[in-house]
C-alpha cells in the first residue's frame, strides 16, 4: 500500500471519527480503511488508535503520529500547489550560459528586459568561451557558436555569428588603409588567444591563404582587443556582435571586408527532455524573437 495514501486515510479517519466516515470520503471500504490503517501500525510497530464498540481514541504515538502525518500532508500539498503555480506563470532562477562577447554585449543587456517582463523569474548568466556540458553543470540553456554536435539536444537558429575586422580612424591615418590580407604586413594585427589557427589572421588572399600575422598584442579577452583598437594601437578581427556600435558611432572603420572569414551558425540550445517550464519556454521565445536569423546589428543602440 502507498504510505502517503495511508496517512491520509489516517488523518481522515482521526478527523471523521469513524472508519465509514473516511472510507465514504475516499470512495473505498471501512474494510480497507481498516488495513490501511493497520499497515501504518505494522510499520510503526505500535498501535495508533484504541477502538471500542462506541468510540475510538489516538493512543498517545498516535496523537505525535498524526500531528506529524498533518505537516508532512501539507509540505506536499504545498510543493504541488507550487509547481502547478510554476507551470502557470514563469518563476523560479533560470540557469544559462553564453560566450564572452555575445553574452556580454548582447544576449546580458536584452536580459534586463526579459527580467521587467517577468519579475518572478531570476536569471544566472555565465560568460565563458569554452565548451559548457549543459546537463553536467546545471544549466537550463546555452548559447552554442559553431558547427553542432549530434548532442540529443534541442537547437534554435539564431543570427550567424559574423567577423569583422576593424581600426580606429586614427590608426589608419597613421599607417594606411590594408587593401588586401597581403597588406597586412607590417600592420599591428591585435590577436585573440582563443582562436584556432584556422582563424588566426589566417585570411585567403589574392595569392592564396596568406600565412599568420604575428602580433605583438594578443589577449584572451575580446574587449581588451576592442579597446587597444579603439585607442589606435591596431587592426582588429572580432565578432560583429563586439564591435557594431563602434563601427556605427565611427570609432572603427571596417577593412577587407572581402575578405572576412565566413559566419558561423550561433544557436540556442537546451535538453530535449527538459521540462518545459514557463519560465524557460518565455526565455526560448525571447531570445529566438530578438536574436533569430532575420535578426541584423546593430540590433538596438546600448546605453
Amino acid at each position: 500500500m502507498d504510505k502517503l495514501s495511508s496517512m491520509e486515510i489516517f488523518v481522515a479517519v482521526v478527523d471523521a471519527g469513524s472508519f465509514t466516515a473516511a472510507a465514504s470520503s475516499f470512495g473505498i471500504s471501512p474494510v480497507m480503511v481498516g488495513k490501511h490503517i493497520a499497515q501504518l501500525e505494522s510499520t510503526l510497530g505500535a498501535r495508533l488508535l484504541t477502538r471500542t464498540t462506541r468510540r475510538q481514541s489516538l493512543t498517545e504515538i498516535g496523537q505525535q503520529y498524526v500531528a506529524q502525518c498533518r505537516a508532512i500532508l501539507a509540505q506536499i500539498q504545498a510543493a504541488e500547489s507550487g509547481a502547478a503555480a510554476m507551470r502557470a506563470t514563469p518563476r523560479g532562477r533560470l540557469k544559462i550560459t553564453s560566450p564572452v562577447s555575445f553574452g556580454a554585449e548582447w544576449l546580458g543587456p536584452a536580459m534586463t528586459e526579459y527580467l521587467a517582463l517577468h519579475p518572478e523569474v531570476s536569471l544566472d548568466l555565465s560568460l565563458n568561451d569554452r565548451l559548457v556540458d549543459i546537463v553536467e553543470e546545471g544549466f537550463d540553456a546555452a548559447i552554442r557558436i559553431g558547427k553542432l554536435d549530434d548532442s540529443g539536444m534541442v537547437a534554435r537558429a539564431l543570427i550567424p555569428y559574423a567577423m569583422t575586422i576593424c581600426a580606429s580612424p586614427a590608426y589608419l591615418a597613421r599607417r594606411g588603409m590594408p587593401r588586401t590580407p597581403e597588406d597586412l604586413e607590417g600592420h599591428e594585427c591585435l590577436d585573440f588567444m582563443h582562436w584556432p589557427h584556422s582563424m588566426r589572421w589566417r585570411l585567403r588572399g589574392e595569392k592564396g591563404p596568406q600565412r599568420e600575422q604575428p602580433s605583438r598584442f594578443r589577449s584572451n579577452n575580446g574587449q581588451a582587443l576592442r579597446m587597444a583598437a579603439i585607442h589606435g594601437f591596431g587592426i582588429v578581427m572580432q565578432a560583429e556582435v563586439l564591435l557594431a556600435q563602434d563601427i556605427a558611432a565611427g570609432r572603427l572603420v571596417p577593412v577587407l571586408e572581402k575578405f572576412i572569414p565566413q559566419a558561423r551558425p550561433m544557436h540556442l540550445i537546451y535538453p530535449r527532455d527538459r521540462q518545459a517550464t514557463p519560465k524557460l519556454t518565455t526565455f526560448i521565445d525571447f531570445v529566438v524573437e530578438r536574436f533569430g536569423p532575420a535578426a541584423r546589428l546593430p540590433l538596438a543602440p546600448l546605453a
